[in-house]
């Protein structure tokens, strides 16, 4: 197999580049490499150390936007998931730029991390960091994007797109946290995140995520 993804099914930006495979039809082969204690020479396909890479035959690239907009351009009979219009891509692009940039630090670093990944690491949660993300940062963040969605069911163009993809991720590591949006008070997004969270490829890697964590936390 060609396509090959080096990551960790916990990490949003892995869980990202996977989903964007999976829509797009294209099999990849997914081997495990953790933000932690990583081999050598997976140095040379990320010299930063931060995962996913990926391999596509003799090519390898890291950056999970970089490697899905290579899979939108390399493989273009594939469903687009970039939009079609110059106004569409430069959307999405924002709102999966939002979503890595704005959303991570709180979602993933915030409550995910704290209240998932700490515990099994036998570190002590700091919870006022988590309460400062959902009380204080991620409510004007929530309500941007409960106001960009308006009435639709993605967030552009009507049809499924990377920006719903990112979204996703962020908020899917939030559960994983033990947290999602006040659905009386984000009923867009809330809606959202189910729709995108009921799809076949969603659902075809999150049993995979749900086994890891009741590894990680003795409940296997």
């Amino acid at each position: 197999m060609s396509l090959i993804v080096y990551g960790a099914p916990l990490s949003p930006f892995v869980r990202k580049l996977r989903l964007c495979l999976l829509e797009k039809g294209l099999d990849y082969q997914l081997e495990i490499i953790t933000p932690f204690g990583q081999p050598d020479w997976y140095c040379e396909l990320n010299p930063l150390g931060r995962i996913p890479a990926f391999r596509d035959g003799d090519l390898t690239l890291a950056d999970s936007s970089v490697i899905c907009q290579y899979l939108e351009e390399q493989y273009p009979q594939c469903q687009p998931l970039f939009g079609h219009s110059a106004a569409h891509k430069a959307q999405i692009r924002w709102l999966e730029k939002y979503a890595d940039y704005e959303l991570v630090p709180l979602c993933t670093f915030g409550v995910f991390r704290n209240r998932l990944l700490k515990p099994m690491l036998g570190q002590v949660c700091d919870e006022e960091i988590v309460l400062s993300a959902l009380n204080d940062k991620l409510p004007r963040h929530f309500d941007y994007l409960e106001q960009y969605l308006g009435d639709a069911q993605y967030f552009v163009g009507d049809r499924l797109s990377q920006a719903d993809l990112a979204i996703y991720c962020q908020l899917q590591n939030m559960e994983h946290g033990g947290e999602t949006p006040d659905a009386s008070r984000w009923p867009a997004l809330v809606a959202h995140y189910a729709r995108i969270k009921a799809r076949e490829s969603v659902q075809s890697v999150l049993p995979g995520e749900l086994k890891v964590i009741a590894k990680m936390s003795g409940k296997a």
